[in-house]
Formats: C-alpha cells, structure tokens, sequence
C-alpha cells in the first residue's frame, strides 16, 4: 500500500471528524470529545469463545504456545482481572454488543429469540457506525439478531456470521475487509469459535477427534490443575447440575486421566485458533495499519478445563467467568504491561471503551466504563470498587431455574446461589487464587461477606435485577 492509500486510510481528518458529527444528527446521543479529535485509530476486536484467562503463553501457562496472543500482549497490556458478565455464549455476547447486563436485555440464557428496544439500546455496530466508523463483523455470531438484519445490528460489512465451523474462513474475509480503500476509520469484529469445540471433544465427537488426532497417553498430558479437587462447604447445587444434563457436563464420572486428556484437547484448540489469529495479524501488516489500529482481545467468557472437575462454563469460579483482555496500540501502550489491580468487565465496559477511541460519548444508559485509559497507563483515581457477574444455569435454550450472582471487588470474590442448602462461597484472591477455601462461613469473614452482600443488593437495585437473595 503507497504512503497516499495508507494516510487516506489511518484515521479521519477534521473535515471527516465534522462530517461523523452531521451523521450523528442533532438528536443524537453522542457528543464528540474535543481532546480526540483527529485520533480516530482503526480498531480491530478479536474475540475466540470459551477461553479461560490463563489459557495462553503470556500468562506463564507452559502447556500451550500462542504467539499470536503473545504478540499482541507485547505491544499492549493484559488486564488480569477481566471478567465476562456472564459465561455463558449468547447473554455474554449480547451484554458485550449492547453494554448492557443480560437480565435487564432479557437474555439469561441461550435464548436466539429475545428482543429488546434496539433504538433504546443499540448494538455496537449501530453505535460505531454512527460515530463514522466502516463496521464489519466477520465469524462466530450466536446473537439475538439475524446477521442479514443490518439496520439493528449496524454491521454493513458480515460475513460468515454462523455459530460453528467457520475458522478456517475468518481470516481472509478479515483480510478483504482491511484491505479496503476508505476515507473513515473501521471497526472490524475477528470472531472465532474455538476453544469452543471442547464441549464436542469432551462428548466424544468423532469429526473433532479426526481433527485433534487421537490424545497422547496420560501421563503425556498437561497435569491437573492444582485446584482440580472439589472445594469444601461448596453450594450443594454445583454437583446437582452435573447430574441434570449429561450432554452438557459429561464429565461427571471421569478419572484423572480422561481429565488430562481433556486439557491436552483444550490447549490444542486453543494454540490451533491462534495460528487463524496469526493470519488476521498478518493482514493487518499487509494493510499498512498496524501503527493506527488499536486491537482488543478478548474471549465471551472461559472453560472450567478441570479446576474443581469442572467442565464447560455456566459456574462462577475463575476459569469459567475470568477471561483474557488486552488492549494494544503499537507505540502508545506499554508493550508486555499488566493492569493486576482493577476489576474490569469485558461486557459493561467494551461498548465505553470503543466510544473512548472513536471520540463520541458513550449512551448515558450504560453502567459501564471505558478501560482507554488504564490501557495508555493513565492514572485512574475513581476506577470502580466491584463488577458483577451473573449466571443463570440451562440447557442449550433450556432453564434450570438456578441462578447465581458474583461480586468481584479488588482482593476478594463473593459468590451466592438461590437454590440448594449452602448459598454462599467467599474466596480471599490473594491467598487462594484457586478458590479452595470457602470464607463464607468463618467468623472473621463475616465482615467482609456483608459487605459484598450490600454491594451485590447496590447492583440490584441500580440495574433492576429480580435475583432472589436466599439470605
């Protein structure tokens, strides 16, 4: 690409930026902040589905080697303390496309059909395009919208948008996208579906295992994870749902060995759809935009792959609910930082934070914030005390009734479930990263569990949630 194509392409110039504010209208929800003006980056957001935080080499992890994440986190930060508003497919994607929690859009479950008020709370896509960014969404969809229906989603450019065995076809329809001539700024959405097809793996699959090749012997495996056992004074009900829905938690009867045979799959998978991230990189080279482009990586939310013999998502320990973030532009984030003391959500803070790049406010409905400046390693004095996730256990498009809500604050993490005879598990995340000893009940955490507690009710109340608190 000619130096010519390349300055068209990198970012809007004054006459662009007041041209975004004519698209935006006089009733517009937005309002273009002076200080950016001028520094509209490309944004590419690349996203892989049921990825647990540690899951990649950066983070030390030696069972897996994933150059394409590790690439990204050298020119960026990783925030340690990323959670996904619920880890579940469809209401964490569709909380991470609107900046709103699932139950106040309706959608606790894999529900395909929910709707909301589109026009009240947009899709990201809509909120990008009206601030005068080209949009495309490329991969795995699983979102409440159908992919031709532009006019809600706001993507004019989608392709491939289907739920399963679309990664070998991410890539190059990235590339077509980023090699395009235009004279505004893109906001392109990398989807892919794996690790995902490790619940296919673990219900014996036979297309996926022609794909993997046959497991090595166990002891050539990755070890168990140090919190493989199940805690003590654990909610009664976690072990309930094991037995409820064979097809979903397989795993209930395995031994140590199919375990680590399972972990092997996974971290395969995981190293497999890196090299399809790898490509999208390279085309992002190729393009000529590497330097004004910001990428955010991130996953809808992670695996249990083992810890508490735990497979799947649903449940809210780490594994399943804690996922990798990292916000990366070359040359204005410090290369290989990481943020381990703010709490962050990659749901209720995505939408803020693509605002904060684009230069527009973001829709004063949303609870979320913009993570931009942790990321540039700006000072931030009032970053939030907590974040919640929330869950809600089913089958597929099937609900158990059995709720569950988290607060993660900065040290600890409280967790409570609306059914069973134990609800509670409080976990100190400096002495028991793992989750292994349950605080609720101890006396000298009493404390601190009726402070999570009245945060958790704060959170009700501010964004209307139902939960219904069994203490």
């Amino acid at each position: 690409m000619d130096r010519r194509k390349f300055l068209k392409n990198s970012s809007l110039t004054l006459t662009g930026i007041a041209a975004s504010k004519l698209l935006l209208g006089q009733e517009s929800i937005f309002s273009l902040k002076p200080e950016l003006k001028g520094t509209r980056p490309n944004i590419l957001f690349i996203m892989t589905d049921q990825q647990f935080a540690d899951a990649m080499s950066n983070t030390s992890n030696s069972s897996l080697k994933t150059p394409a994440m590790d690439y990204i986190a050298s020119n960026g930060m990783r925030f340690e303390k990323a959670y996904c508003p619920t880890p579940l497919c469809v209401p964490s994607r569709s909380s991470m496309f609107t900046g709103m929690y699932p139950h106040e859009i309706n959608v606790p479950i894999n529900n395909m059909k929910a709707e909301w008020d589109t026009k009240q709370y947009p899709y990201m896509g809509k909120i990008m395009a009206k601030a005068g960014y080209d949009t495309g969404y490329v991969g795995k969809w699983h979102l409440p919208a159908l992919p031709e229906d532009i006019d809600t989603h706001g993507f004019e450019y989608i392709k491939y948008a289907k739920d399963n065995r679309i990664d070998a076809l991410v890539d190059g329809a990235c590339r077509d996208f980023m090699m395009k001539d235009r004279d505004k700024p893109f906001m392109l959405v990398s989807s892919f579906v794996n690790p995902h097809d490790i619940c296919q793996w673990a219900r014996g699959d036979e297309m996926l295992n022609d794909h993997l090749g046959a497991p090595p012997a166990p002891e050539n495996c990755p070890e168990l994870p140090e919190n493989f056992e199940i805690p003590d004074l654990e909610p009664d009900i976690l072990r309930l749902l094991q037995g409820y829905s064979e097809r979903t938690y397989p795993t209930k009867d395995w031994d140590e060995n199919k375990w680590r045979q399972y972990r092997w799959a996974y971290f395969r998978l995981i190293e497999i759809v890196d090299a399809r991230i790898q490509k999208v990189l390279d085309a992002l080279k190729e393009s000529g935009q590497e330097e004004n482009t910001i990428i955010i990586f991130t996953s809808d939310h992670g695996d249990g792959h083992g810890a508490h013999k735990w497979n799947q998502k649903q449940v809210l320990y780490d594994e399943s609910a804690r996922v990798p973030l990292i916000v990366s532009w070359k040359g204005h984030t410090r290369g290989g930082s990481v943020n381990n003391k703010e709490v962050v959500s990659s749901g209720i803070d995505l939408i803020p934070s693509l605002c904060d790049i684009a230069g527009v406010t973001a829709p004063a409905h949303m609870k979320g914030s913009s993570f931009m400046n942790l990321a540039l390693g700006k000072e931030e004095n009032a970053w939030r005390k907590y974040t919640v996730i929330e869950t809600e256990f089913c089958q597929s498009k099937k609900t158990f009734d059995i709720k569950g809500r988290c607060v993660r604050t900065e040290n600890f993490k409280y967790m409570v479930y609306d059914k069973g005879e134990l609800h509670e598990q409080l976990f100190d995340m400096v002495r028991d990263k793992g989750e292994m000893n349950n605080l609720a009940y101890q006396s000298d955490y009493q404390k601190q569990v009726k402070k999570h507690r009245k945060y958790l009710k704060e959170w009700m109340e501010e964004t209307k949630d139902d939960f219904q608190l069994p203490f």
